[in-house]
């Protein structure tokens, strides 16, 4: 029994999320690629310099060499970082929200009660 292993282009042809992206536009695909704000950008720079190290570069003159498998992982790193930094800061706004509807409704339940 002869089995052959798909391709990889077999799997992204098969996969319906890689079709999704295929039909985006290139400037929603640009909107996408961008952290949303300085925070998220500034910490996934921290977490890229944590995994290579940093020197201060008015010291040294620093040239990483990689292989393209390696530089791989880097990249899977740094894009899983970013959407875990994405959904927790939505999930930050949403409680700041909500924090705020119920200061609101509280402040309105303590009115409606020295009115009474």
């Amino acid at each position: 029994m002869n089995q052959t292993t798909p391709s990889p282009q077999n799997k992204i042809g098969a996969n319906e999320l890689w079709q999704y992206v295929q039909t985006l536009e290139d400037s929603t695909i640009a909107r996408l690629s961008q952290p949303a704000s300085p925070e998220v950008l500034q910490l996934m720079e921290r977490n890229i310099q944590s995994i290579l190290g940093i020197l201060p570069s008015e010291h040294f003159e620093v040239v990483i060499t990689t292989n393209r498998e390696q530089l791989g992982q880097l990249l899977a790193s740094a894009m899983l970082n970013g959407y875990f930094l994405k959904t927790v800061e939505q999930r930050m706004a949403l409680e700041n929200q909500i924090g705020s509807a119920d200061l609101e409704s509280g402040d309105l339940e303590a009115g409606e009660a020295s009115s009474s």
